[in-house]
């Protein structure tokens, strides 16, 4: 038995609901054209449109919020319609969920359903719901097809080392010389765009990862890189600058060195140039991914020794950090535990400053150098690293054939995964960059040193040198001055 509804005099009224998945040119043209033949059902049919509800470049398959739709749904429990006018079912639901919300809110609303491409859908009987239920099937089944071509397509594309498309990779994409139209956004507008090849290198954005990697290696940090990218006048292939997390991100990506990856697991090789070598790439992952590294991001070090340079108090040995204090409010290293008194910033700097490069300008400043891992054959372990992902793809696969369970699935993974991550700690370890590479064996020292950031200043320090402040003397110093050398104790890590 129909459910009683509500009759009105004059035209009735109705809301016109529209739809499209992709707007590619963002023109709006889907949507328009979905709505000049609702709006002429409308006027054959004689109803009043009081409202028309547009939802563009959204798909219903996502199970993403749509706006207006939402907004339909409220309007019609007010009462706002009793007609709802769609250019097919389709454009209406393709969730089962959504589908039985709009069934029990047209029930009891008495809202009646009509479409420009699949008529009526009179909800109000058994076989209204069921036809309505199997266009909803129907539309389901299309979308999950259409997601399996989608996802095999970029399989096949992944596996043979191709760009997969969307935005330009930062790194990629030299000009051709040829062009394309493209339609401007939001307008009927065509301009000619650069087609790029995105298998060739951009020179300045492949020198940026080469550098971003060596300073890593060097013992840097992402922000110095952050801080580096600025400077150059670098940004993201979209215009935008390149913070903390997007820059680790162009780090940590495996295109960097040619691999090619597939729903985050890497496949091969790609079609394109490699930026650096695949030995550097996985020494900086496995840098960056460290579980002890500090990846907290406090204020940025504005001085060489801060939080570098110990207390001696006493045996305190809790860094110290510049404060400004004193009567002329000068920069001062103070212990955090407040031991002692402050050292002047500038002055204790200069003076372990100078003991480094005096000390990297001797003719024996070779021997502080870190010895070269050696024994470690880089192009086999590449092979072999390369092997085992194989290997671990392969038992993906007979895993989904079920020629194997899951016990031996998982046995075989974990030890494979053990033998990968072995395998790349070695590589990190031959990868790695001596900080002192650069300034040892320079021409000037000291000009190579001046050309450091402070990032890899302080890996130098941390590296060579140990400093411990003494409670200082009181008065003056035998050398005429205040400052009292014979409180800083240095301990050279290297000799």
């Amino acid at each position: 038995m129909k459910p009683n509804r509500t009759r009105h005099t004059g035209p009735s009224r109705a809301v016109i609901y529209v739809r499209i998945s992709q707007d590619r040119t963002g023109a709006h043209l889907g949507v328009d054209r979905q709505r000049e033949d609702c709006e002429a059902l409308a006027e054959a049919r004689g109803w009043e449109v009081v409202e028309v509800y547009i939802d563009n470049d959204l798909s219903a398959y996502s199970g993403k919020p749509r706006k207006d739709y939402r907004r339909m749904l409220a309007d019609l429990e007010l009462g706002a319609a009793t007609i709802v006018i769609a250019w097919h079912t389709d454009r209406l639901h393709r969730s089962p969920t959504e589908l039985e919300e709009y069934i029990d809110l047209s029930q009891r609303r008495g809202v009646d359903t009509h479409t420009c491409q699949a008529g009526e859908l009179d909800l109000s009987t058994s076989s209204g719901r069921m036809t309505a239920r199997i266009h909803g099937a129907v539309a389901r089944h299309e979308s999950e097809h259409k997601a399996e071509r989608v996802a095999r397509a970029r399989l096949q594309k992944a596996k043979a080392g191709k760009f997969g498309g969307g935005l330009r990779p930062f790194g990629w994409g030299v000009p051709t010389g040829d062009t394309r139209k493209k339609t401007v956004k939001g307008t009927d507008q065509e301009i000619d765009v650069p087609v790029l090849d995105m298998n060739k290198l951009v020179p300045k954005e492949a020198a940026a990862l080469d550098a971003g990697t060596d300073q890593i290696l060097a013992g840097g940090s992402v922000r110095g890189w952050v801080r580096w990218l600025a400077d150059k006048g670098l940004t993201s292939s979209t215009g935008k600058p390149i913070d903390h997390q997007a820059a680790r991100d162009l780090l940590l990506r495996p295109r960097n060195a040619g691999i090619a990856v597939y729903q985050g697991e890497e496949i091969g090789r790609g079609l394109w140039e490699p930026a650096i070598d695949e030995p550097r790439f996985r020494a900086v992952v496995a840098i960056l991914t460290n579980p002890s590294r500090v990846t907290t991001l406090g204020p940025a070090p504005k001085w060489f020794g801060s939080l570098i340079y110990e207390c001696g108090h006493r045996g305190c040995g809790k860094p110290v950090k510049c404060t400004r204090t004193g009567g002329g409010n000068y920069p001062s290293y103070r212990c955090v535990d407040q031991h002692g008194g402050g050292r002047k910033a500038e002055t204790l700097d200069r003076y372990i400053v100078n003991l480094i490069v005096e000390r990297l300008s001797q003719d024996d400043a070779g021997e502080l150098l870190a010895p070269v891992a050696d024994g470690v054959d880089v192009a086999a372990l590449q092979v072999e690293s390369e092997q085992i992902r194989r290997r671990l793809t392969d038992l993906a696969g007979m895993f989904g054939a079920g020629q194997v369970d899951m016990a031996q699935f998982t046995e075989g993974s974990d030890v494979a995964r053990a033998q990968l991550e072995g395998i790349t700690a070695q590589l990190a370890r031959a990868a790695v960059k001596d900080p002192l590479v650069g300034l040892v064996g320079a021409p000037d020292v000291r000009k190579a040193w001046d050309a450091l950031g402070l990032d890899r200043r302080r890996t130098v320090l941390r590296s060579l040198l140990q400093v411990t402040l003494r409670r200082p003397r009181p008065g003056r110093m035998p050398d005429g001055g205040y400052f009292d050398y014979e409180a800083i104790e240095v301990t050279w890590k290297r000799r």
